[in-house]
């Protein structure tokens, strides 16, 4: 092919993505795309740090679980961005004004696709993947915090408590009460309810606080673990 003939077929191309009544089903695309490599960048790191720091076996295995890691987090992600999209397309053209995003067009496009993505178990040991507890449980912990500024936000939330002066005193104590509960709860089950907690979080915990109680020697003290 000349490169005219390319650069041709480039002008067209560029011509439909840029035409307002794609837009709508190219922002699906985009989406997918966009979930897809945000999903490989924060999950490549994290799973190797914690694969050669705290799993067993050989590199080739590590290797493998740190591919699977980051491959689950990035299609779960293109795939909950193309379904949360989808949705809110069809709720905006179909139902109550046409042609008009409604209220809770965005909460119910994120039910289905949460309860599609990120609801399932795995089909061979009947188990949550842990990639999925740790997306949810981090989407899960942004949201009571965004919930419990709103609910004291003057104005907004929630009645008495988001009156100025209430909502500026329970703004100054809030968090260190709930840094402090936080790290008072996971030490009491890391100590006496260990399994129950999510694995990376056991795997940190027993790294700083349960392998710090043993040791043969100096070298074992300061330089190596174990």
């Amino acid at each position: 092919m000349s490169a005219a003939a390319l650069e041709s077929l480039k002008a067209a191309a560029e011509r439909i993505v840029l035409d307002p009544k794609y837009h709508s089903l190219f922002a699906v695309v985009k989406g997918a795309r966009n979930g897809a490599v945000y999903g490989a960048k924060v999950r490549f790191p994290h799973a190797l740090v914690m694969m050669m720091l705290f799993r067993s076996g050989t590199l080739r295995e590590k290797a493998r679980l740190i591919f699977r890691a980051t491959s689950m987090h990035a299609c779960n992600l293109a795939r909950f961005a193309t379904i949360y999209k989808l949705a809110c397309l069809f709720l905006k053209h179909y139902v109550a004004t046409p042609g008009k995003e409604g209220p809770y067009d965005s909460f119910f496009a994120g039910l289905l696709g949460g309860y599609m993505v990120f609801g399932g178990r795995s089909p061979r040991s009947n188990k949550i993947p842990s990639v999925n507890q740790q997306i949810v449980i981090y989407v899960f912990a942004r949201v009571v915090l965004a919930l419990a500024r709103l609910a004291v936000k003057p104005g907004v939330g929630l009645p008495v408590v988001s009156e100025p002066e209430t909502s500026a005193a329970i703004s100054a104590a809030a968090w260190p009460l709930f840094a402090s509960a936080s790290w008072a709860l996971v030490m009491h089950l890391y100590r006496w309810h260990p399994m129950e907690l999510q694995g990376s979080l056991r795997s940190s915990m027993t790294y700083i606080y349960g392998d710090s109680e043993r040791w043969e020697g100096l070298r074992t003290l300061l330089w190596h673990n174990a």
